[in-house]
């Protein structure tokens, strides 16, 4: 059964008793129920929540374990659900690809835990059905396959999009009319050449955003490791790497919605081959 394959997944990365985390878990929730579920103490169960799934996860998306699961369930609901040989590839490969669905699948899947786990009392430490109770980190992360299956869609799509306009050309080789790569690229996706040039754009765009983002982007290219900005800003290493990625996106959206061009050496390179990190490199 689905739940009992999460559970083992789970059980083989906690060393604590299945049975002592859903009592814990019961005791947990009761408390944050006198908060109605929000302020500083849910945050800080939050955050716990997503530092230790975060390891489960990103393991079983390497793995291939997490996509098939989610096939499994939606095909459970009447849903398709496919991943080609070429993108499970990438994401066993890929850091970088892995991250980009892994922060936005777990922004989605609090957002829905916090709902039907607790405030609508989803989760039952004391359910006696066949498989028995499960903890609450089983049943985040089984929540989490479920929004895998809509992140993961988006972000094929988006990735179909762009190896279609990286397929013109390779970006770093000279065509036979002595015109570089990214010179057909920019003629063929009708891309304006803005005046100011990418770095004014970049800024720009940069200052349009949050004021935690702008400056985990310029702690960034100062060069500061992910620890180190957490620290100066007093969030987790997983908020500085999922406030990195949104900008990326952001980024790679001004550059569909020809506000901005991406020069060559930020471009993601051909099939195969890593991403790069767009906001670092700049």
């Amino acid at each position: 059964m689905l739940t009992d394959e999460i559970a083992q997944a789970v059980d083989a990365c906690l060393s604590t008793d299945r049975a002592d985390r859903i009592q814990q878990g019961a005791a947990l929730v009761e408390e944050l129920a006198h908060y109605g579920f929000d302020g500083p103490e849910y945050l800080k169960f939050r955050d716990e929540l997503w530092t230790q799934s975060e390891p489960i996860l990103k393991g079983m998306i390497r793995n291939g374990r997490l996509g098939q699961l989610a096939i499994k369930r939606h095909r459970e609901r009447g849903i398709a659900l496919w991943i080609s040989p070429e993108d499970a590839a990438t994401l066993k490969a890929d850091d970088t690809a892995r991250d980009e669905i892994l922060i936005e699948m777990q922004i989605n899947a609090l957002r829905t835990f916090r709902r039907k786990a607790l405030v609508e009392k989803g989760w039952n430490p004391n359910y006696n059905g066949p498989r028995g109770a499960s903890c609450l980190m089983t049943y985040y992360i089984h929540t989490c396959i479920w929004e895998f299956g809509r992140v993961f869609k988006k972000w094929a799509q988006e990735r179909v999009r762009w190896h279609e306009l990286h397929a013109l050309s390779d970006f770093g080789e000279e065509t036979p009319s002595g015109r570089r790569g990214i010179a057909r690229l920019l003629q063929a996706s009708g891309y304006l050449d803005e005046p100011g040039g990418f770095v004014t754009i970049f800024e720009e765009i940069l200052d349009e955003q949050k004021g935690e983002t702008q400056a985990v982007i310029r702690l960034t290219i100062d060069g500061h490791p992910d620890a180190e900005i957490a620290d100066k800003l007093k969030i987790t290493n997983a908020a500085v790497r999922m406030r990195r990625t949104r900008f990326r996106k952001v980024i790679y959206q001004a550059a569909r919605d020809r506000r901005i061009r991406i020069p060559e050496h930020l471009h993601t390179k051909a099939e195969g081959s890593r991403t790069k990190h767009q906001a670092g490199a700049a």
